[in-house]
């Protein structure tokens, strides 16, 4: 009975002071990466709580609004071009991870397979849809006005030899519609979340030289906290390279 008490003890002292940090994330791999860091945090005295989203805008807002701490689930072309839009002001305090962006088909082996006037779906926010068509011109399938421009858009598309046809839908639906597309351009997160290898199945994928690392991010009046600074730490850590490079096959590297 003794030693019961003395566990309810430690439980409530440590409830007292723990200190609670809420994180929003996509479910993979960011909410796995998290939870595998949960209870290095707990030690350290720090409760973590994480929050699952499957959207690209939802995390920034609730972050800038302060109903979250921080979020982990974005590059930072996409943060600067959300806060350039929103009037945000929300910040990176640590890289994490690569997740590169891939071409994938469930209808072709090749890029040179595509018929004239393939369907191909793009995701429809200002950074992602750029990166894909910039992968796109690098791979030889369209040519555009800047090839370095991070912010093309379909209209500057200056060369479509195969007069591919385009469209533009969030993120998150686009594994759902590869079997009615030609080819579709996937986040690394949403084409595991669709059991998809991005090491094997992707037809075309971004390099090492990709400047669209994952970040975790916070409010500026926020960066400095104790909570988190040790999720950062926490995050840094062999063992979260180890679980990265074991668990993902290289079709996520670690950042760090």
């Amino acid at each position: 009975m003794k030693k019961l008490l003395v566990a309810f003890a430690a439980v409530a002292a440590f409830s007292a002071h723990a200190e609670t940090i809420t994180v929003a994330a996509s479910p993979v791999p960011h909410a796995e990466i998290l939870e595998f860091v949960k209870p290095a945090l707990a030690k350290e005295g720090v409760d973590l709580q994480v929050k699952v989203f499957t959207d690209y805008v939802q995390p920034n807002v609730q972050v800038a609004e302060k109903r979250l701490d921080a979020n982990f689930f974005q590059h930072q072309p996409y943060l600067d071009e959300f806060n350039k839009a929103k009037g945000t002001h929300l910040v990176s305090v640590g890289a994490v991870h690569l997740e590169p962006l891939g071409a994938y088909s469930s209808k072709h082996k090749k890029l040179d397979e595509l018929p004239n006037g393939a369907n191909v779906v793009i995701p429809n926010d200002a950074t992602n849809g750029g990166r894909a068509l910039l992968l796109l011109a690098k791979a030889g399938v369209i040519t555009l006005k800047d090839p370095t421009n991070i912010l093309s858009t379909i209209k500057d598309i200056t060369g479509n030899p195969k007069g591919l046809k385009f469209r533009e839908l969030e993120a998150a639906t686009l594994p759902r519609v590869l079997t009615q597309v030609d080819l579709a351009l996937i986040n690394t997160n949403y084409a595991l979340e669709a059991k998809l290898d991005p090491s094997k199945d992707a037809l075309v994928i971004e390099g090492n030289d990709s400047p669209y690392v994952n970040i975790l991010v916070t409010r500026e009046d926020n960066k400095d906290s104790d909570a988190v600074k040790k999720l950062v730490a926490a995050l840094h850590t062999p063992e979260v390279k180890k679980f990265i490079e074991e668990k993902y096959k290289g079709a996520i590297k670690p950042a760090f």
